[in-house]
């Protein structure tokens, strides 16, 4: 396995996915930290209470054995100096954004980023006097040309949501250093074990973890991991806004962990399949998957990742909604649903169009987004297959 699948103590990712954050001797035996349900939390002296907040434990929201477990656990796959729990993907990318830009600011988010996210940019950010520029996403190096002396944030995302672009992070994150800017990227899509962007020289990773994480769709949870220079601002920003994990949500994130490499081994190798098969398919226009040569930025994927998940995209010649309809509402195994990165698989027919703005989706063919489970991949075939007839019927 390449150096890149280790850890700083070259140990195998696998390996330390099964133990990070498991502490059997302080827990009676019990291999997985239990749940802490904690708000208040009781000192022993005034000398200890004077401590805070320079002690293990002050408050239930700043943190508890079950969220360090966790956070434990990820900042040793992400590389990190630390990582922080949050209650949502969303909360994260939040945080990640809030750390570093302050009214008059001005930060560049790419365009394909995922749609909450740039609500947020809207709604929250705007509101409070952050100027949020859309940058295109395959723009690379040339961002250069979008750098203002009060640029503080480079967002990115790869691939992107919806449209599985995927840029050339390593050149927008080389000409953000040379700036001074600092730079954080949505890695919920490839997790470590696919992405390591703070061997990247990334500042910041965020990841939904009720993804491919928590792998069993019954999470709501969100992470941040920061590099040391980085590392305060975050953590910051996390409290300040509230934002913590739920004890149960963290303690499912952490269980999943253990049972992460397996899972995404089965997402990449099924999907990769599935979409190979679907590039010949006559109903289907382009698959946007980005391991596939079909697909914007390959290349760029090729240069920085280790492997592929289990989701990718694929555009229909068919645009009607009756036939799109008739394909959806007939299937069999694969449910409409927000999510993906759990064990069912799923179809997201959201159209990207209204959210793009510096680099317009002009597309006429329908959008699916496609999410492969845990399946038997030639019954998804088959399932794909009947769904597709469907549209000519």
């Amino acid at each position: 396995m390449s150096a890149e699948n280790r850890d700083v103590t070259g140990k195998n990712i696998q390996t330390v996915l099964t133990h990070a954050g498991s502490k059997p001797a302080e827990y009676h035996g019990a291999v997985n930290v239990p749940v802490h349900r904690m708000s208040t939390i009781v000192f022993n002296s005034y000398d200890e209470f004077e401590k805070v907040p320079n002690v293990p434990y002050s408050y239930g929201r700043a943190g508890t054995p079950t969220s360090a477990a966790f956070e434990e656990a990820i900042a040793a796959i992400e590389g990190a100096h630390r990582s922080v729990a949050t209650c949502s993907g969303l909360s994260a990318i939040l945080t990640s954004l809030i750390a570093f830009a302050s009214a008059g600011d001005h930060i560049l988010v790419t365009d394909n980023c995922y749609g909450p996210g740039r609500k947020t940019c809207e709604e929250v950010l705007r509101r409070f006097g952050v100027d949020v520029e859309y940058y295109p996403p395959m723009i690379g190096g040339e961002i250069k040309t979008l750098f203002r002396p009060n640029t503080r944030l480079v967002f990115m995302e790869a691939p992107g949501s919806l449209t599985f672009e995927v840029q050339d992070i390593g050149a927008i994150t080389a000409a953000a250093k040379e700036a001074g800017i600092k730079t954080a990227i949505d890695n919920s899509w490839g997790t470590p074990l696919c992405l390591k962007p703070l061997a990247l020289g990334i500042d910041v990773s965020v990841m939904s973890a009720t993804k491919y994480i928590s792998g069993h769709s019954d999470v709501m949870l969100g992470v941040v991991s920061a590099n040391a220079s980085s590392w305060n601002a975050v953590k910051r920003a996390a409290l300040m806004m509230g934002l913590c994990g739920g004890s149960e949500e963290l303690y499912l994130g952490a269980r999943g962990l253990r049972t992460l490499k397996p899972r995404m081994d089965h997402h990449r190798e099924a999907a990769l399949d599935i979409a190979t098969w679907l590039s010949t398919h006559k109903a289907v226009k382009q698959v946007r998957h980005p391991a596939l040569p079909s697909c914007p930025g390959h290349k760029n994927w090729k240069k920085y990742y280790q492997g592929s998940s289990g989701t990718f995209g694929i555009i229909l010649h068919e645009n009607r909604r009756e036939n799109i309809a008739r394909m959806l509402d007939g299937m069999a195994l694969f449910s409409m649903g927000f999510s993906w990165g759990g064990f069912e698989s799923l179809l997201f027919p959201e159209q990207p169009g209204h959210a793009r703005s510096a680099s317009p989706w002009t597309e006429e063919g329908f959008s699916l987004r496609i999410h492969i489970g845990l399946e038997d991949k030639d019954d998804l075939k088959a399932d794909l297959d009947e769904g597709l007839e469907r549209l000519a019927a």
